[in-house]
C-alpha cells in the first residue's frame, strides 16, 4: 500500500473518528485504530493516535468545560495513569492480538447486558474507578482502545449526556498526556509518527468541529443508544482484528 493512499484512507477514518468523538465525548481510537492498524504497524499506529487525540480531547475539553466533575474523576484519572506503563511495555513485548481479543470479548458482553437493561448502580465510584481507570490506561498504551472500561461504567450509573461528555474527555486529555511522556521514554514516538500526524490533522480538527455542532441536537436517549452501539461495534472490530491478525 502506497503512502498516498494511506493518507487518504487514514484521512477519511481520522475525520469519522473525530466527528463521532465531537459529538460524543469518545470515539476516536474505537473507530480510527481498526482501520490505521491493517495499514501501519501498532508501534506507529498507537503514537500517532495517541498524538492527535491530545488536540482533539483538548478542543473537546474546552467546549464542555462547565460540566467537568474534576472531584469526581481524580480517582479515575490516578488509576488511569498508573496503567500506561504496563500498556506501553505490552505494545513492545507482548503480542497484542491476544489482548484485544480477551478485552473484545468482554466489552461485547457488557455492552449486550446494557442493551438489555441490566445495570446496577455503583455506589462506591471511587473505589470503582481504580480497576476500571487502571484497565482503560493499560489499553491507551497497548491498544489505543482505552474508552469501552469508562463508557460503559458511565452509561450504567447513568451520567447525564453533558456531564458524561465532559467528565470523559477530562480523562482522555490528561491520560493522553501522560501516554505521550510514556511513549517519548519507550521510543515509540518517531519521526515518521510525528509525520503522519501532522498531514492527519486538518482531518482531526474538521471533523471535531462538525461533531460538537452535532452534540447539540442528540438528546439522552439517542445519546445513550449511539454509545452503546459505538462500543459494541469496537468489542466485534477488536476479536476480528486480533484473530485475523494473531492467527
Amino acid at each position: 500500500m502506497t503512502d498516498t493512499t494511506i493518507i487518504i484512507i487514514g484521512a477519511i477514518v481520522i475525520f469519522l473518528g473525530a466527528l463521532t468523538q465531537g459529538t460524543t465525548g469518545f470515539g476516536f481510537g474505537l473507530i480510527s485504530i481498526p482501520v490505521l492498524i491493517m495499514m501501519l504497524p501498532p508501534v506507529m499506529v498507537i503514537p500517532i493516535l495517541t498524538l492527535i487525540s491530545l488536540i482533539l480531547t483538548t478542543i473537546v475539553l474546552y467546549e464542555t468545560r462547565k460540566h467537568i466533575q474534576i472531584k469526581r474523576i481524580t480517582p479515575l484519572i490516578i488509576s488511569g495513569i498508573c496503567g500506561l506503563p504496563f500498556g506501553a511495555y505490552i505494545l513492545k513485548t507482548i503480542d497484542p492480538n491476544i489482548l484485544k481479543i480477551i478485552i473484545g470479548f468482554i466489552i461485547v458482553a457488557f455492552s449486550i447486558a446494557q442493551i438489555k437493561g441490566y445495570k446496577r448502580t455503583v455506589k462506591n465510584e471511587g473505589l470503582a474507578f481504580l480497576p476500571i481507570g487502571f484497565t482503560s490506561g493499560l489499553l491507551n498504551t497497548s491498544t489505543a482502545l482505552s474508552g469501552p472500561p469508562v463508557i460503559l461504567f458511565f452509561i450504567n450509573q447513568d451520567v447525564k449526556k453533558e456531564v458524561f461528555r465532559a467528565n470523559i474527555i477530562t480523562y482522555f486529555t490528561v491520560v493522553n498526556i501522560f501516554s505521550i511522556i510514556v511513549l517519548l521514554l519507550n521510543g515509540v514516538i518517531t519521526e515518521s509518527v510525528i509525520k503522519y500526524s501532522l498531514v492527519f490533522l486538518p482531518s482531526v480538527l474538521m471533523g471535531v468541529t462538525a461533531g460538537i455542532k452535532l452534540s447539540k441536537k442528540v438528546n439522552e436517549n439517542v445519546f445513550r443508544k449511539i454509545a452503546l452501539i459505538i462500543v459494541s461495534i469496537a468489542g466485534l472490530i477488536s476479536i476480528i482484528s486480533g484473530v485475523k491478525t494473531g492467527f
